[in-house]
């Protein structure tokens, strides 16, 4: 059962590639309600905000809903649904509206692909693939991404009458990447997602999917600058300057690989024959021990009421891991409930080494009176993005709005933020959260305090 339990978990990865943004795992609503803009990305202009402007603290609402259905994201269960775990990877700290299901025609299309999953998982896979339709999984862009939050301080060692400083930075955070490639043989979306019966003859259609993962360690020592403007009319005005080292201790890589092929007949039922390649292969290499760098670089402006920035993050990153170790598992007949994985001794594969894309980032904001507008655009993780959105304050209040491009789809967003007395401020989003795998978008909320300096 730990073998199959494995299997499902790989499949639950394929299936929900791709799920989760930067926006979903945001802890402020209020760059959330303006589309991410700046997302933290860049170092000069985390800076900028650290200085000058303010930080934020999450309020995690949609954990509740996380800890009220576990056991229903346990692919070990009765009771696992293959679409809400994927809901809540995409979004487990904002409260969603519309995860459970509503209507018994969407209990119907969790079912078939929740089926699909553990009847494989079971070997007990129906030859009729009709029996699982309902909501079909879609070929989406790779998904890709990289949470690194670090914290630490700035050791200012040089400091002037103006505000202007030269400092070194330290501190540390973890380093936990993830990359996903799917793909699925059009012949059986269309049978899984058509209201009626298809029967595809004679025919082969296959599954593949690649998933690397790595969890690490960031020490990270740097640099903070900024430089004063000839004609400052503020006191945010300057250039500001932020480079980071960062050393990875890696604790953990693993690299998975699945291939399943599903042969019909004459008749269009699913059939298995011994005489050809095993139809389920997964290939799992891992490690538990890695070294390796990163460097991050940023520069941001400020005049008067514009900002400006650029940051390139990854320059020459790459982990090293060591003894890494290969295994296999595969399934020869996956409609005998009572077959089981076989599964190949540990193959050492010497040492691997990791590299992440690049991620560059440029932003523009201005600030009037009463008025913020911002934007942004970015290429790495995912491909291209653009963030862009506008905020308006009447008195304590501020109205939000605001979209983020991503992953070849767009997101819109709202939100809206209140003064509570002296520097806190409560700030609430609603975004879209495409979040099910016929990237249908359900309203999301996301709440965080504010805390200005």
């Amino acid at each position: 059962m730990p073998v199959r339990r494995f299997l499902l978990s790989v499949l639950v990865c394929a299936l929900s590639a791709g799920q989760a943004s930067a926006q979903n795992w945001s802890f402020d609503a209020r760059k959330v309600a303006l589309g991410s803009p700046g997302g933290g990305e860049n170092l000069a202009s985390r800076m900028i905000t650290e200085e000058n402007d303010y930080r934020s603290i999450v309020l995690p609402f949609g954990l509740f809903q996380v800890f009220r259905d576990f056991d229903r994201l346990n692919p070990s269960k009765d009771g696992f649904d293959l679409i809400r775990t994927m809901e809540y990877a995409a979004a487990p700290l904002h409260y969603t509206f519309g995860r459970g299901a509503t209507s018994p025609g969407e209990i119907d299309q969790r079912a078939g692909l929740n089926n699909f999953v553990v009847d494989i998982r079971d070997a007990q896979l129906s030859r009729d693939l009709n029996r699982y339709r309902g909501a079909a999984p879609s070929n989406q862009p790779r998904a890709e991404g990289l949470a690194s939050p670090n914290w630490g301080g700035t050791i200012k060692v040089k400091k002037g009458p103006d505000g202007t400083f030269q400092g070194v930075y330290v501190g540390a955070g973890p380093y936990v990447s993830m990359q996903n490639d799917a793909n699925f043989d059009q012949q059986l979306i269309d049978i899984l997602g058509c209201p009626r019966p298809i029967y595809i003859k004679n025919t082969q259609m296959r599954i593949g999917s690649a998933t690397r993962g790595q969890m690490a360690l960031a020490i990270t020592g740097g640099y903070r600058g900024r430089f004063a403007l000839p004609a400052g009319t503020s006191d945010r005005d300057g250039i500001y300057v932020a480079a980071n080292y960062n050393y990875l201790h890696g604790f953990r890589y693993e690299d998975v690989n699945l291939a399943l092929r599903l042969d019909t007949d004459a008749t269009g039922m699913l059939t298995y024959s011994p005489f050809l390649p095993t139809p389920l292969l997964v290939t799992r290499e891992n490690a538990t021990s890695g070294t390796g760098r990163a460097l991050d670089f940023g520069v941001g402006a400020v005049v008067n009421r514009w900002e400006t920035g650029f940051g390139v993050n990854g320059v020459a990153n790459r982990i090293d891991w060591t003894q890494v170790e290969r295994t296999t598992y595969s399934l020869g007949n996956p409609f005998l409930g009572d077959s089981d994985f076989a599964e190949s001794f540990p193959q050492l594969r010497g040492d691997t080494r990791v590299e992440l894309p690049i991620d560059y980032r440029g932003n523009v904001a201005y600030t009037a009176d009463v008025w913020t507008a911002v934007v942004e655009a970015g290429k790495g993780y995912g491909g291209n993005s653009f963030h862009g959105g506008y905020e308006y304050r009447v008195g304590s209040i501020a109205l939000r709005g605001g979209g983020m491009y991503t992953r070849k789809l767009w997101n819109p967003s709202a939100g809206i933020g209140f003064g509570m007395g002296g520097r806190t401020a409560l700030d609430l989003a609603v975004y879209g959260n495409a979040a099910n795998v016929e990237r249908k978008r359900h309203p999301a909320i996301a709440v965080s305090l504010r805390f200005n300096h």
